[in-house]
């Protein structure tokens, strides 16, 4: 049964508080002047740093040892196929008819007995244009199209929780539209889980990747940033047993499991995240899976603002669903759990929304003789901020040179030294996402795809 969803971003009982919040702030500010401002500037840098070295904590403990499940080449050649459950995959589709072709073979290439997938394509009821191209396909006999209602809120999860309902596999997984998952992923998911053979452990976490690093200097941001969380961040939060946030794709479930959980939140825009905490919270625990889906790093810059725009308005919608009752999630988590919950996604949202600020704030320190002229509001504070952004971006800079030596990415690692450029980025995206909290909470920015074809090298073809 869902806890509760992001219809509402904030509930009385949170707009009250922050209100009152908001006055007691107005009055501080007032009556203490720069003692108050010293005081929130500390606190916000304090958390800011904090954020940055359990996130950098986490990475060592993934880089140090595999904590992710591994799964051998023996155990499947010796896997008996016949035992095989039936495996449930949705394939949420919208506005893909450019990469139809290479999502149905990738489907298609899979390592699974064909007579035990259960394949839902989840079209929109609006998406005529994809109706249309696969009235003139021939799909495999393990294709079901399912047509989603047309209905409020028009969003991802809102059409897997559609093709949650008509699951008839022991095991679900989701993949996106451009996924290329390695074709062992479902043996090794099910040797896993029957390894493993608890039923608190409700989902497998595999890798995400990129087939397309070498295209631009976006993509090779962006694919050392996803080998530093999915090898690395993501594993190390496993090693502790921790609250995992999911990823959007490749997420394999006991069935069972998820219909009880209720499925995806159809009102947020991260519903992978969300998902993430509220297994965490109903008792469940999500591990790592040593398999990677390769997917299309976005190589345009605007659709690449649009996707991280959404994911950080998710992020901030799952913060506010699962602290509207503080007191309750901390007896579900534990005291550590929901500490680690607030730096894995209140800390990714705040260090992102605060980056610019502290921007600006170092640059005139550098500028005006050390910050002397903010002695009004910041100074002292505008010390310790330069040193807290120039640390943190020093830690950023290693953690994604060490995502791409865990990935063997060696060639990316230049770029990687100048990625304190692509944090400026993704604050960007972040500022609009949280602007599109007040005026569009529940609008799912469409990311293109099909971007990197004709760009791919030798070897990333090979990979398709």
């Amino acid at each position: 049964m869902m806890i509760d969803d992001a219809r509402i971003t904030l509930d009385q009982r949170q707009k009250r508080t922050g209100i009152i919040l908001l006055g007691v702030c107005l009055c501080c500010s007032v009556y203490y002047g720069k003692t108050f401002f010293i005081a929130v500037n500390l606190l916000i840098s304090v958390f800011y740093l904090v954020t940055i070295l359990y996130k950098f904590f986490m990475v060592l403990v993934g880089f140090m040892q595999k904590q992710e499940i591994i799964v051998d080449r023996s155990e499947i050649q010796n896997l008996d196929e016949s035992s095989l459950p039936v495996y449930t995959i949705l394939l949420p589709v919208f506005k893909e008819t450019n990469i139809l072709s290479q999502l149905i073979t990738a489907i298609n290439q899979i390592d699974y007995p064909h007579d035990k997938l259960d394949v839902k394509l989840l079209v929109e009821q609006t998406d005529k244009t994809m109706q249309e191209a696969l009235s003139k396909m021939k799909l495999p006999n393990f294709f079901d199209v399912v047509i989603v209602p047309d209905s409020f809120p028009r969003t991802k999860p809102k059409a897997c929780n559609i093709g949650l309902s008509k699951a008839t596999g022991e095991y679900l997984v989701i993949y996106d539209a451009e996924d290329i998952p390695d074709a062992d992923q479902l043996k090794k998911s099910v040797i896993a889980f029957r390894r493993i053979d608890d039923q608190s452990i409700a989902c497998l976490q595999a890798k995400l990747n990129y087939y397309n690093p070498r295209q631009n200097l976006l993509t090779r941001w962006f694919t050392s940033e996803y080998s530093m969380w999915f090898d690395l961040y993501l594993p190390g939060l496993d090693g502790l047993n921790a609250p995992i946030p999911l990823g959007g794709t490749s997420n394999h479930f006991r069935t069972e499991c998820l219909k009880k959980l209720g499925g995806w939140d159809p009102y947020n825009v991260a519903e992978d995240c969300d998902l993430g905490i509220r297994l965490f919270r109903q008792g469940y625990r999500t591990r790592v899976l040593d398999s990677t889906t390769w997917e299309e790093a976005n190589s345009k810059l605007s659709n690449w603002l649009r996707q991280r725009s959404r994911w950080v308005k998710g992020y901030i919608q799952t913060w506010c669903v699962h602290m509207r009752r503080p007191y309750f999630l901390i007896k579900r988590m534990g005291l550590i759990n929901f500490f680690s919950f607030q730096l894995t996604v209140a800390g990714l949202f705040i260090t992102l929304l605060f980056n610019p600020v502290y921007w600006i704030i170092t640059g005139i320190w550098f500028v005006r003789a050390e910050g002397k002229f903010l002695s009004g509001f910041f100074y002292p504070t505008a010390d310790l901020i330069t040193w807290v952004l120039l640390i943190s971006n020093g830690i950023f800079v290693l953690l994604n040179v060490l995502g791409c030596l865990r990935r063997s990415y060696r060639y990316l690692i230049p770029e990687t030294l100048i990625s304190p450029l692509y944090w400026v980025l993704i604050s960007a995206g972040a500022w609009k996402g949280f602007f599109q909290l007040f005026t569009k909470p529940h609008f799912w920015e469409k990311t293109e795809h099909g971007l990197s074809f004709g760009f791919q090298s030798k070897s990333e073809k090979t990979i398709i």
